[in-house]
């Protein structure tokens, strides 16, 4: 029996090494997979086949769901009610940005939007709700997480009264983010005649292709006209303390104006996948606008079916086109060397680097990993706030000009797993705003300072090197 456990444990081991060697992308990765499924007999060959493998080029295990879903982005780029008010930049920067994103994402830049802030759960959720209750067509709604609580019984509530007025209302949501509204819940909504599916279910035969993959999108598209994104959830957790954490803060975006079809392709190529019911190309759910907003505005989308990992690209193409400032509020703040060294990289250049982050986490190995980053940006000048409460949002902002809202963190997960949406914005008075909400919380008594940081005890430092360690897997 020893004898063939040892068989089975070489032909394991050998057959995850060699696909790690073949497959593997960095090298800081390769080596912490091959640690793992050499030290945890069977158990790390197990990890490494569902969070491991590199889908976008490990073609044994290409879905064909997958490639359609490429094609599906590639095939439509431009759709009727945004074209007309495309972009075309003057300044190299903005234009620099504004084309790699529509070369790897597929959206353009629309003019003509207006934008509005929504910093705190209250006014997010209350212009979600004022929205809905104007809807006259359709309701599309995406979440990472939708929770139980009063938030979910308000959109119940809402919902059942625009069924009654012949709204049609489609629901995404991801299975293990809202693994709390299964069966009974999502039963209750689809009662009432709303379509609800989860755009990425976990089912034992395509488990390898699903768990490691998750929607991490929050969308809100009502009649075409009016879109809401950025890094809420669904959770009761945004509007009163019901955790240690506190009231969670974050940052939303209103939209309304061409941007908002980009928006809307992106909720309906998800759905699409989810339900098999295909609406792009439905003129109803893609009305033309009139414009009268004043800001440029420009959605990236990124996930395990892109090409390229856009979100991360973004990120890099923002910091890297930085004269002045680089302001970042994230709270998992785990980049990986390439995001690292183009931060220390501008800091070293003359760039000021901010960065705010929470004290506290809901994660401890998050907090450990990122806190395991942190010497190296202080060494090179960076300024580095812990703000006391918890603050989910997913900002970046450069010179004060160009700021990004959204649903992408700074990590493995939102760089190359998750579905992700971000909406860039260019608009200077936009961009302030979002600067002084940053800088409101940035104040000098949590600042960071190299001298007292590096004077962390031992087991402190232990555990971030552990977590350091185990940071290219998450």
């Amino acid at each position: 029996m020893n004898t063939f456990l040892w068989i089975g444990y070489f032909t394991v081991t050998i057959w995850s090494i060699v696909n790690i060697i073949f497959y593997g992308q960095r090298s800081t990765k390769m080596i912490s997979w091959s640690l793992a499924v050499i030290i945890l007999p069977f158990l790390g060959p197990i990890l490494y086949y569902l969070f491991g493998i590199n889908r976008r080029k490990f073609k044994l295990f290409k879905l064909k769901q997958t490639e359609k879903r490429k094609l599906y982005s590639e095939t439509y780029k431009e759709l009727k009610g945004g074209e007309q008010s495309v972009h075309d930049f003057s300044n190299y920067k903005h234009d620099k940005i504004a084309s790699l994103i529509r070369k790897n994402s597929y959206f353009a830049p629309y003019e003509n939007n207006t934008i509005e802030l929504l910093n705190d759960g209250e006014s997010a959720f209350g212009a979600i709700f004022d929205a809905i209750e104007k809807a006259e067509k359709f309701i599309h709604i995406q979440y990472y997480i939708l929770e139980k609580g009063d938030l979910l019984d308000r959109f119940y509530e809402l919902f059942s009264k625009k069924i009654t007025e012949g709204v049609e209302i489609r629901i995404l949501y991801d299975a293990l983010g809202s693994h709390s509204i299964r069966g009974k819940v999502v039963k209750r909504f689809k009662d009432i005649g709303i379509k609800v599916f989860s755009s990425m279910p976990i089912r034992f035969g395509n488990l390898l292709f699903t768990l490691n993959y998750r929607n991490h999108r929050k969308i809100v598209v009502i009649d075409g006209k009016v879109g809401f994104t950025g890094g809420f959830n669904v959770s009761d957790k945004y509007i009163k303390s019901i955790s240690e954490l506190g009231v969670w803060q974050d940052l939303h975006l209103k939209l309304q104006g061409p941007v908002v079809n980009s928006l809307q392709r992106v909720f309906i190529k998800d759905y699409h996948f989810a339900s098999d019911e295909d609406l792009l190309l439905q003129d109803k759910y893609f009305p033309k606008f009139d414009g009268k907003g004043e800001s440029i505005a420009q959605v990236v989308s990124s996930g395990p079916d892109s090409k390229y990992p856009a979100i991360m690209q973004q990120y890099l193409a923002m910091i890297n086109s930085a004269k002045k400032s680089i302001c970042i509020a994230n709270p998992y703040f785990i980049p990986g060397m390439p995001v690292l060294e183009a931060l220390q990289i501008a800091s070293l250049s003359g760039v000021e680097v901010n960065l705010l982050t929470p004290k506290v986490s809901d994660s401890l190995l998050a907090k450990y990993s990122m806190f395991s980053g942190f010497e190296a940006l202080l060494n090179v000048g960076a300024n580095i706030y812990l703000r006391p409460d918890f603050s989910h949002s997913k900002v970046i902002i450069i010179d004060g000009e160009i700021a990004s809202v959204g649903s992408g963190n700074f990590d493995y997960r939102s760089f190359e797993h998750n579905f992700e949406t971000n909406v860039l914005i260019y608009d200077k008075d936009i961009a302030k705003k979002i600067e002084e909400i940053f800088f409101g919380h940035c104040k000098k008594d949590i600042q960071l300072e190299l001298v007292s940081f590096k004077k962390r005890s031992i087991f402190i430092k232990f555990m971030e090197g552990l977590a350091k360690f185990f940071s290219p897997l998450l």
